[in-house]
């Protein structure tokens, strides 16, 4: 696979992520897409892409909600 092939990969991996959020917790996407940028959702999710894209939609909604609730203990 090609470096650009891998970085679309991430791509839609961040946007099923950020489509199935919006949807569980029925808000937009542009608002849940900023959210993961402020929190550093976002850059976990690519960093760790290769871990998560294997696992099941429950379980990646639940490591993000695990993510947000850790940082939201950090504030």
């Amino acid at each position: 696979m090609s470096d650009l092939e891998y970085q679309n990969e991430q791509v839609y991996f961040l946007t099923f992520c950020i489509e199935q959020y919006k949807h569980i917790k029925n808000i937009d996407g542009l608002t849940v897409k900023q959210m993961f940028d402020k929190i550093g959702l976002t850059d976990y999710l690519t960093k760790n892409y290769e871990v998560l894209h294997t696992q099941s939609k429950q379980w990646i909604l639940d490591d993000i909600e695990a993510f947000i609730k850790a940082r939201e203990k950090e504030k």
